[in-house]
């Protein structure tokens, strides 16, 4: 298998070996992540700081438990959104989260076919 952007070290541990249990932390992930990502990249093309701010903190945990290495990244779009900063500061930040979890999708999509 080929290397992967994520990594279920965490969700595996959180399941306690239940395989069907991973599924449906997975299955949540595909459903929230991808709306999430959209709203967070509205929100800063709409200059919107603060609901910017929601949407990377709202994605941490599950960027954290599926070891997604965007954590700094994340940080930087929460330390942005406290900032008089423009989109352009952060845009590259945005498209590396944008990247990766595009990439991320596809390769749950493909590893948890539903």
């Amino acid at each position: 298998m080929e290397e992967r952007h994520y990594d279920l070290v965490k969700v595996r541990e959180i399941a306690g070996g239940d395989d069907s249990f991973v599924e449906v932390i997975v299955t949540t992930f595909l459903e929230e992540i991808p709306p999430d990502m959209a709203s967070m990249q509205e929100a800063i093309e709409n200059d919107n700081h603060k609901m910017a701010y929601q949407f990377a903190h709202k994605m941490k945990p599950n960027l954290d438990m599926f070891g997604i290495d965007l954590l700094k990244q994340i940080a930087a779009m929460e330390k942005w959104s406290d900032s008089n900063k423009t989109k352009d500061f952060i845009q590259p930040q945005l498209d590396d989260i944008v990247s990766t979890l595009t990439l991320v999708i596809a390769e749950l999509k493909q590893d948890f076919p539903q």
